[in-house]
């Protein structure tokens, strides 16, 4: 170290700096596996009848399956013959072509409703409980006008909202959730609605 023989109270500086932020970087890291280890909360009861309908995809963390929606994506909830919730997601691509992904979700936690397990495998096999999709509601105004949806890996995250623009402070208080809840937000999409 001929550099501390050379300089030794900027090197003893440098040396101090240098384990204060490996420190701090190890607290930030720390805290943020901590986050992402603690298990993750849902709200406590969703009415599915209120949930039930057209939402607008307004942020979301990068997923492979939505890398052709450019544009104006929904997702539509209904009821069908078997008490289940019918997914009809939508968008268009960069081309102005409809994409469109049906399933079909099966409640996890019932009566409470706040977890779901989705199934986008072909009509005739979904009964199967392999190759489903988690799907949490973690965060849901009392108007079900905006709602944080997840999955516990902490891998999957969209903001839905009735309408096709969502103010930016209520915006900031659903990713700031998912952050506090051990989400990363620095890769989030804003998707365009036309």
């Amino acid at each position: 170290m001929p550099f501390i023989k050379s300089f030794p109270k900027a090197g003893w500086r440098l040396a101090k700096i240098a384990v204060g932020g490996a420190i701090l970087t190890g607290l930030a890291v720390g805290t943020i596996a901590y986050a992402q280890t603690k298990p993750l909360a849902t709200v406590e009861r969703v009415e599915l009848d209120k949930y039930l309908g057209v939402w607008y995809e307004v942020a979301r963390k990068p997923v492979s399956f939505e890398r052709k929606c450019a544009y104006n994506i929904t997702a539509t909830y209904t009821v069908n013959e078997n008490g289940n919730i019918v997914v009809d997601n939508k968008c268009y691509d960069s081309d102005g072509n409809l994409q469109q992904s049906l399933g079909e979700a099966f409640v996890a936690n019932a009566p409470f409703n706040s977890k779901l397990s989705v199934s986008f495998l072909p009509e005739g096999v979904r009964w199967i409980p392999v190759g489903r999709g988690d799907y949490w509601v973690l965060k849901l105004d009392d108007d079900y006008q905006t709602v944080l949806v997840g999955e516990p890996r902490r891998k999957y995250l969209w903001v839905l909202s009735r309408t096709p623009e969502v103010q930016k402070n209520v915006m900031q208080e659903y990713l700031n959730y998912a952050k506090s809840v051990g989400y990363d937000i620095s890769d989030v999409i804003y998707p365009e609605h036309r």
